[in-house]
């Protein structure tokens, strides 16, 4: 007879098939979460493996490809730098633009921006001028600037007094009216004068009473422009302008704005101008129209100020190297633009390039440039000047300035010139004979060509950098 067991029972199977059936429907429902969990553990080692310093193991782990590292780059001298390596060349009257600095391996090539064909004429010319018995000037500093990039293009000179010194960047030449410039911008630039603007004047338009100063209308009195008392220098007029219109504060602010009693910071070692105001309402009228001896200039701060006529406004800081090389002919140093300061407004700029001109057509010096519509060269250029006399405290010698401007009238490369001549009993020649000198020789044929090249050369630093 068949004996029913207890563990075969349908009872017990059934309650295991149902177990079994809840178990997998558990791990079924389990499986996404523990993939999710699996998938970020190894992302995560992954992360850890590539993220760990290579040298935490034994072999670190190598680049897929090398990579080659760029060279270090030279090292580029500084301005201080240049300024101390050129401190030993003697630019001054040089007749080539190719010097050296440094000993041994340190030894560097400097390429100076002067024009050696300018030099040599100039250099010449001076010594001639030592050999004369009557005429010869005590001292004489001439400067050219490129008024596009600030290289000084040409620095020539002597003083009889210290034959080692350099005049073209001593600052203890009085401005004479070369300081007219800043009084005329400062009157177009702050209060809107043009150059046909009316002024008067009584009296000599050479002189400075306090009576011209007051503002006397009558029949002696004579009525101009500002282009015209600029370019005939009348200092009643411009005596006027300091004291009566301008004052204190519109004098001392554009004087600043032309760079005085600052020492820029440049490869050259050399004074700016010095101006300084008192409490005194007649000397305004003085500084207006530069007839005192206290304002003073250097001739290459002259040309700095020329070229802000010619740049919209802005001066260029000058410089008399082009580049430096080192032994293995690489470049360790490149001249580049740079303005040193913004002393007028676009429009006054304009407006004093055409003050200027007048200056040389109808002005002071239409006698150095008389007869320029018909020569070849100068023909071709429209040029403008400032001129300025004035003797020194001892009345032993007098001082006489040019400071100007030649440029294409086809555009191109403009050249600022600033010359002061001191002469002795003997006037020789003046310095705006000497203006038109540099002019001509600079621009003649061979001087146009290789102001075309630098032009070229110029626009592609100016490209590059």
């Amino acid at each position: 007879m068949y004996t029913f067991k207890k563990e075969n029972s349908w009872q017990r199977h059934q309650a295991e098939f149902l177990l079994k059936k809840k178990k997998k429907l558990m791990f079924v429902k389990a499986l996404p979460l523990f993939l999710s969990l699996a998938a970020f553990l190894v992302l995560g080692l992954g992360a850890l493996v590539f993220y760990w310093p290579a040298d935490r193991f034994d072999s670190p782990r190598e680049p897929a490809h090398s990579v080659e590292k760029p060279m270090p780059r030279k090292d580029v001298l500084s301005k201080q730098q240049l300024r101390r390596l050129i401190g030993d060349i003697h630019f001054l009257n040089a007749k080539k633009d190719i010097f050296t600095a440094g000993a041994g391996a340190e030894k560097l090539q400097i390429k100076a921006s002067l024009d050696p064909d300018l030099q040599e004429f100039l250099v010449d010319s001076l010594d001639r001028l030592k050999t004369l018995t009557r005429g010869k000037p005590q001292r004489i500093a001439m400067v050219a600037m490129d008024a596009r990039d600030g290289g000084i293009i040409a620095m020539a000179g002597f003083d009889l007094d210290d034959p080692k010194a350099n005049p073209c960047l001593s600052s203890d030449f009085p401005a004479a009216s070369i300081f007219k410039i800043v009084t005329a911008t400062a009157a177009m630039d702050s209060l809107g004068y043009t150059p046909q603007t009316p002024v008067h004047f009584n009296g000599n338009k050479y002189t400075l009473y306090k009576r011209q100063l007051k503002e006397t209308r009558n029949r002696y009195t004579v009525k101009t422009t500002l282009a015209e008392a600029f370019a005939e220098s009348v200092n009643p007029v411009f005596g006027k302008l300091g004291k009566n219109v301008l004052g204190r504060e519109r004098l001392n602010a554009y004087a600043h704005a032309f760079g005085f009693n600052e020492t820029p910071v440049s490869e050259l070692n050399f004074e700016s101008g010095r101006f300084r105001l008192r409490e005194n309402d007649y000397y305004l009228a003085e500084l207006g129209c530069g007839f005192n001896t206290d304002t003073k200039i250097s001739p290459i701060f002259g040309a700095m100020m020329v070229t802000a006529v010619l740049n919209s406004g802005k001066s260029l800081m000058p410089a008399i190297v082009d580049q430096v090389k080192n032994l293995d002919g690489e470049v360790i140093y490149k001249h580049k633009k740079e303005v040193y300061k913004t002393s007028m407004a676009p429009a006054s700029a304009e407006k004093m390039i055409s003050l200027m001109e007048k200056t040389i057509s109808r002005g002071t010096a239409r006698k150095a440039f008389r007869g320029i519509s018909r020569d070849r060269i100068l023909s071709k250029l429209v040029i403008g000047g400032k001129t300025g006399s004035l003797y020194n405290k001892e009345h032993t010698v007098k001082y006489d300035w040019f400071t100007g401007f030649g440029k294409p009238k086809t555009g191109g490369r403009s050249l600022a010139v600033s010359i002061v001549v001191g002469h002795r009993k003997y006037i020789g020649t003046r310095a705006s004979s000497y203006g038109k000198m540099i002019l001509r020789q600079y621009f003649k044929n061979s001087g146009q060509e290789k102001a075309a090249l630098h032009t070229k050369s110029t626009d592609t630093n100016h490209r590059e950098s």
